[in-house]
């Protein structure tokens, strides 16, 4: 569906992953429900603007990707979480807090994705690679993940302040080390 050019698939999926953020499936969708829901929970603004200029982008046309585009750079100004246009993420997405997080358009994800504050997702070099996500990911805060080709399987917890640059399999949780170092400038 993510590759689909088929203007009936693209406005299904982003319906789709509206009704799973903004609602939840045991609710019946309508837009009035969204509406409702957009204006009085800050917290799901973000994704609706989000998704439908993703699907604005999907579609086939220069107007639509150049008004998508011009749509996502007014988001990122508001909420500073900057998803560029290209990324594909499943329904599900949760944002802990809209704060410094940058997502390459070289992303594709699965569902029920959590992403805290503070998160660079991103590839190495200008090549046209792919980080590749599976189902219920949760990324901690103020983690960096960098690489040209990376797939991390499905059921993975990446903690907080981790530097991934390498694939995951299915159901880990990945974490950096901590190792302090003090040095005393005092001498006697």
């Amino acid at each position: 569906m993510e590759n689909s050019n088929d203007h009936h698939s693209a406005y299904e999926f982003m319906r789709l992953c509206i009704h799973t953020e903004a609602l939840g499936l045991d609710r019946t969708f309508t837009w009035g429900r969204v509406l409702r829901r957009y204006w009085t929970n800050r917290h799901i603004r973000y994704q609706v603007k989000w998704r439908i200029a993703s699907y604005f982008y999907a579609k086939d046309g220069k107007r639509s990707k150049k008004f998508a585009s011009w749509l996502n750079d007014r988001i990122t100004e508001k909420h500073n979480v900057e998803i560029h246009m290209g990324a594909v993420i499943g329904p599900g997405l949760r944002i802990g807090h809209h704060n410094g997080i940058v997502i390459t358009k070289y992303f594709r994800a699965g569902t029920n994705l959590t992403v805290m504050q503070n998160v660079t997702i991103g590839i190495k070099d200008d090549k046209e690679s792919l980080i590749v996500m599976g189902d219920n990911v949760h990324v901690g805060a103020h983690t960096c993940i960098i690489s040209n080709e990376m797939r991390i399987g499905n059921n993975v917890k990446i903690g907080a302040k981790t530097f991934l640059n390498k694939d995951l399999p299915d159901d880990v949780t990945c974490y950096s080390k901590r190792v302090y170092t003090f040095i005393n400038h005092h001498t006697p």
